[in-house]
C-alpha cells in the first residue's frame, strides 16, 4: 500500500458510523494523509454543499465526489458537472408521481427540490440534503440539478430498479440503486469510476496508485476503477465481485482501520 497518492471514501454504511455520524479522529486521519502526500476524497451520492458542511475545516483541502459522480471538485474548485436536462428531470417528476408511490427529488446543485406534499419527511432528508426547498408542484422547477433522486419510504430500492426505474430509463441514463430507500439517476456514463479516472487524469495518477471504500451499487464502478478497493463487511450481496479488499463494517471503523495501516505503513517507507 505504500505507494497509494488517493484514497476515495463512500459514505454511507461506509465512512459514516450506522447513527449518520463522522467517526471520531477522521479530520485527524486525513490531515495525517495530506502530510504523507496522499489526497483523500468523499465519493457520495450525497451534493457537494452537504459534504462539505461534514467537513468545514478541510472542505477546501478535500476532493469531493459527489451525486454519484455528477460534480467532481478539487481543494475547491469544481472539476467537472454533468447536468440533467430540464425536460428530462421534468418527465421523471411525472413519471414518479403518475406510476409510482416514490417521492420525487429534484437535487440541483443549489438545494434539493421536493413537493410540499412530502413535507413529513424533511427532517430525514436532510440528513442526506442540508438544502431542502418545499415547492408547491415540482413539475415547475427549472434549476440546475446533476441528479435526480427517487425516495421509497417503505423501502425495497432494489425491487422498484429492477422492475420499474431500470426498464424505463436505463437506456438513456445510468440509473442505481443507492441504498435500501433510494435509487439515483444521473446523465448516461456519469458514475463514481468515471469520477475517480477524472481525478486520476488531473493529478496523473495512476490507478495502481489508489484506493477506494464502498458498500453497495453505485460504488461498483468506483471500486472496479482501482487496485486497493475494499468492500465493507456490511456491504451489500452481490458486491463482492467487484472489490479485491476487505474490510470491517462501518461501525467498527473498517475505513479508518485501512487508512491507520496505510499511514503507518508510508511513515515506516
Amino acid at each position: 500500500m505504500k505507494d497509494v497518492k488517493f484514497v476515495a471514501s463512500d459514505m454511507d454504511k461506509t465512512l459514516l458510523e450506522s447513527n449518520s455520524k463522522l467517526p471520531a479522529g477522521i479530520d485527524d486521519i486525513i490531515n495525517n494523509l495530506m502530510k504523507l502526500d496522499i489526497n483523500f476524497g468523499i465519493a457520495s451520492g450525497r451534493p457537494i454543499y452537504t459534504l462539505q458542511d461534514l467537513f468545514p475545516e478541510l472542505k477546501n483541502e478535500m476532493t469531493f465526489i459527489c451525486d454519484n459522480g455528477g460534480l467532481v471538485s478539487y481543494k475547491g474548485k469544481i472539476l467537472f458537472k454533468s447536468l440533467i436536462d430540464v425536460p428530462d428531470y421534468q418527465r421523471m417528476v411525472h413519471f414518479v408521481e403518475d406510476d409510482t408511490d416514490g417521492v420525487p427529488i429534484i437535487c440541483a446543485l443549489d438545494a434539493a427540490y421536493v413537493n410540499k406534499k412530502y413535507e413529513k419527511y424533511v427532517p430525514f432528508l436532510k440528513t442526506f440534503y442540508t438544502k431542502v426547498e418545499l415547492v408547491d408542484d415540482l413539475r415547475t422547477i427549472q434549476r440546475d440539478a446533476n441528479k435526480f433522486t427517487i425516495y421509497f419510504p417503505n423501502g425495497h430500492s432494489q425491487k422498484y430498479y429492477d422492475d420499474i426505474f431500470e426498464p424505463e430509463f436505463g437506456d438513456n441514463f445510468s440509473v442505481v440503486v443507492s441504498g435500501e430507500v433510494w435509487i439515483d439517476i444521473m446523465n448516461k456514463g456519469i458514475d463514481k469510476g468515471g469520477a475517480i479516472r477524472l481525478i486520476g487524469n488531473y493529478l496523473d495518477i495512476d490507478p495502481s496508485k489508489m484506493m477506494a471504500f464502498g458498500d453497495t451499487f453505485n460504488d461498483k464502478e468506483m471500486l472496479q476503477a482501482v487496485k486497493y478497493s475494499y468492500l465493507m463487511a456490511n456491504g451489500s450481496e452481490g458486491m463482492e465481485q467487484y472489490a479485491n479488499y476487505r474490510t470491517g463494517t462501518n461501525d467498527e471503523h473498517g475505513v479508518l482501520q485501512v487508512l491507520n495501516k496505510l499511514i503507518e505503513e508510508v511513515s515506516d517507507n
